[in-house]
């Protein structure tokens, strides 16, 4: 798994490598400390599974960098990591295309629970910044996922064709050349995101749904 962390501050940046180590202990982080650096890094990594993004950075132009980076990577699900909790904020990050918002306040926990939902296709945002104006947002911190249908990333789909042709983790980690680890997370996203209990309802309505096709050969 390969994660984008931006903050042009390399304490911040280093605390959020131990996070993700409790997300996947195989986890690559990418670092950046300004806006150019960024579209730099995402541009060289196009399997990047996420980016953590912080608000206020050199370069970063505010809510219209947020939006330029959600335009110019619409595959690439968008975290806002922010010291700002304020209910406004969330809800400009959600209209300028970010899957999530997180405090920085937040625990490791929260931290985890609330990147592992992104993953899976769906939107995190703090309950306690919600206000009951904010729209068709739970109380939990989730959304339904975006669009209306399942958000899935790259390395997903990747998963998922593999899934479709009957690999296991562990042939489906070899040639992705990523960890077995790293593959659970992903098939249990794709699950969560596509509303099934197994693999096999996954494949079968990830085809109904267009996402992959059966005639379509999977790598390896």
């Amino acid at each position: 798994m390969k994660i984008l962390v931006a903050d042009d501050h390399v304490l911040f940046r280093s605390g959020m490598r131990h996070v993700l180590q409790e997300l996947d202990t195989a986890v690559e982080v990418i670092e950046a400390g300004n806006f150019e650096a960024i579209r730099r890094e995402i541009a060289a990594h196009p399997d990047m599974d996420l980016a953590l993004v912080d608000l206020d950075m050199p370069g970063m132009n505010g809510w219209s960098g947020v939006k330029a980076l959600s335009q110019s990577f619409p595959d690439l699900p968008l975290v806002m990591v922010s010291g700002s909790e304020t209910p406004e904020h969330v809800r400009r990050a959600l209209a300028n295309g970010a899957m999530g918002y997180i405090p920085k306040t937040s625990g490791v926990d929260v931290m985890v629970a609330a990147l592992r939902l992104v993953l899976s296709g769906g939107v995190y945002l703090p309950p306690t910044l919600l206000e009951d104006e904010a729209g068709p947002v739970s109380r939990t911190g989730t959304l339904a996922l975006r669009g209306g249908g399942p958000h899935l990333t790259r390395r997903q789909l990747d998963v998922l064709r593999l899934m479709a042709d009957g690999r296991s983790n562990k042939e489906i980690a070899r040639l992705l050349d990523i960890a077995e680890g790293t593959v659970k997370i992903h098939v249990s996203a794709v699950m969560d995101a596509l509303g099934c209990a197994n693999r096999t309802e996954a494949v079968t309505r990830a085809t109904r749904l267009g996402l992959i096709s059966l005639d379509q050969p999977s790598t390896g």
